[in-house]
Formats: C-alpha cells, sequence, structure tokens
C-alpha cells in the first residue's frame, strides 16, 4: 500500500471514529435528560380560582410529586372561561413535560357548549392519569317541607307555584344534572344559574329556590349544620360521609349516575417514558393513606387510572354530555 492510500485510509478511520463518538454522544445524552427529568420546576395549570375542589387536589398531588421526584411542582392557577384559559395555554406549551394541566369534567362537557374552541379536547392533550371523582348531591332547604325526593316530585307537578332550581352556572354538571333529572322525573323546573356554587348556596339557604344538584365539597358543610337537607346522591353507591340519603339507583332513576372527575393532562406529543413516570408517581401517591384522608374530606374518592382509561374516560363523556345538552334544548354559546 503505498503513502497516499495510507493516508486516506488513516483519515477515513479517524472520521468514522469521530463520526460513532458524535452519535453515542448524543445518544446518551438523550438517555441521560430523560433520566433526570424533571430537572427544572414544572407547573401545574389550573383552569379554576384558588381554593376551590381542583385547585386543593391539585396542591395535594403537587406537594408530594416535589418530593418523590426531588423537584419542584407549582400549581399556576389560569381561571376563565369555563377552565378554557388554561386548557389552552397548556395545549400550545411545548410537550417536554414541564407544562402540566389538572382538569375537571367540564373539560368533556365544554365541546358541546361552545361553538369556538381554540384547541381540540382529545388531539391536543396527552393523558396521564385520573386522580378522583366527586358524586353530586340533591338538597333542598330545610325550611322546605320536602323530606324525600318524591315529595320534591309532586311539589313540581302540583300547581301551587313553580319550582325554581339554582346552579354554579350554565353548562356545568350541577347543571346538566339536574336537567337529566327533570328528564327522568318528568317534571318542569326553571333553571337560575349563578356565578359560582357559592352564590348559589346562599339564595338556596335562603329559600330563593326550590333544590340544587351540587357537588359534595360545596354542599356538606350546609348539610352537616343541618341547614340543608340531601335527598339523593348521583354515586353508584351511598357516600360514606352522609350514609343515611339514597342513591338515585335505589330510588328508581338509574340513569342518575353521574360523577364529576379530575385528571392530569400534558400537551399532545409527551414522550411516553414522562408519561409512564408521572402515571407510576401519582398512582403511589393515590394509595398513601394521608392523601386518600385529605381526598375524602373534601367530598371526593381517589380513583386511578392508566392513560387509555382516562382517555376513555374523556370520550365517552363527550359523546354522554352531548346527548344530554341535545335533549336539555342547551343552545351553544
Amino acid at each position: 500500500m503505498n503513502l497516499c492510500v495510507r493516508k486516506n485510509y488513516r483519515h477515513q478511520s479517524i472520521y468514522l471514529q469521530l463520526s460513532f463518538s458524535i452519535l453515542f454522544g448524543i445518544l446518551s445524552f438523550g438517555v441521560i435528560a430523560a433520566e433526570k427529568y424533571p430537572s427544572k420546576p414544572v407547573r401545574i395549570v389550573v383552569g379554576f380560582a384558588a381554593a376551590g375542589p381542583v385547585d386543593n387536589l391539585s396542591r395535594i398531588i403537587a406537594r408530594r410529586l416535589s418530593v418523590r421526584l426531588e423537584q419542584q411542582f407549582v400549581v399556576d392557577n389560569r381561571p376563565g372561561a369555563s377552565s378554557m384559559i388554561g386548557a389552552q395555554m397548556v395545549a400550545s406549551s411545548e410537550p417536554d413535560g414541564y407544562t402540566l394541566l389538572m382538569v375537571a369534567s367540564t373539560h368533556a362537557i365544554n365541546p358541546s357548549l361552545y361553538k369556538k374552541i381554540a384547541f381540540n379536547t382529545e388531539k391536543d392533550f396527552t393523558p396521564i392519569s385520573l386522580i378522583a371523582e366527586n358524586p353530586f348531591v340533591l338538597v333542598v332547604p330545610s325550611k322546605l317541607k320536602v323530606s324525600t325526593l318524591a315529595d320534591l316530585i309532586s311539589l313540581a307537578r302540583s300547581d301551587v307555584k313553580p319550582v325554581n332550581y339554582a346552579s354554579a352556572g350554565i353548562g356545568g354538571l350541577p347543571h346538566l344534572s339536574a336537567e337529566l333529572f327533570k328528564l327522568e322525573a318528568g317534571i318542569e323546573a326553571n333553571h337560575i344559574p349563578y356565578k359560582g356554587a357559592a352564590p348559589a348556596s346562599v339564595d338556596l339557604l335562603a329559600g330563593h329556590v326550590s333544590f340544587m344538584i351540587n357537588n359534595m365539597q360545596s354542599a356538606l358543610p350546609y348539610i352537616k349544620d343541618g341547614r340543608l337537607r340531601a335527598l339523593a346522591v348521583t354515586s353508584p353507591e351511598r357516600v360514606s360521609s352522609i350514609p343515611n340519603v339514597p342513591t338515585f339507583r335505589e330510588i328508581g332513576y338509574k340513569g342518575l349516575q353521574i360523577s364529576g372527575w379530575y385528571g392530569l393532562l400534558a400537551p399532545a406529543g409527551l414522550p411516553l417514558d414522562i408519561v409512564q413516570l408521572l402515571n407510576r408517581q401519582v398512582q403511589l401517591i393515590l394509595k398513601e393513606k394521608e392523601v386518600i384522608a385529605e381526598i375524602k374530606s373534601d367530598g371526593a374518592e381517589v380513583i386511578m387510572s392508566t392513560p387509555k382509561e382516562f382517555s376513555d374516560r374523556i370520550r365517552d363523556d363527550m359523546i354522554k354530555w352531548s346527548v344530554i345538552i341535545k335533549s336539555a334544548g342547551i343552545s351553544q354559546q
């Protein structure tokens, strides 16, 4: 082999060695980067105001993830537009695991209520896990001469006076649950929407409206102090905090099995290894006795899922509530 050929051969060998070294370095860096997640603070966006059920649950999960993954998980409240402001922010974020979204059942209801949504409810998010669910309870003021659900139905069917019911706002689960109750019971009742559960509860306590289907977190304190009377719950089984209150199913209204849910999402395209890591950590958190107690004290129940099970729940609820919204004649906004 002459000198020129040997030089070319040596140059090619050096070039190949360098190429393999660079390629190996890139691959190694990718593995190390994935193993180090999270390497900076993670933001959990909440499309609701602070101190509400979704915010409270987000902070329970954020505190535990911060400890388990040795990095700060920060709750970022971005309320407005039925939680869609926060959802849009996350949908347009990088799918790197550093921006997450805690959602409620409204996430699956909004597509049927609003004509224009700046994101695709299914395609623009990566489901991580369901976190909790809470049933709803039909309550009446204690001063109202109604002791059972049958009494309320009789009152609505009588000609004494129109029956009004309150909700925390148009299109929320309490509103839709009440409309479903009307359809199932064959009664008429006027809907009085409020800007939140708190002002609705004030008017209910004052007797300005006859009933309300409310989330357990908001209704439970008034039930316990005797100012509201609970007539039925929407869960499949009786609720441990009010065991004497029957379910709608027991009374004969099988269609009224409704639970609001909460879950963790990320932008579409989140790498599978990060999805699996977060799902695994959330499942471990939800098995902690203190966490179960905290969630129960807020009127909810722990519910765990795989990412696919959460995805299926969103899709099923989108179909279910679309049918109910059309049946109730609720117009899109």
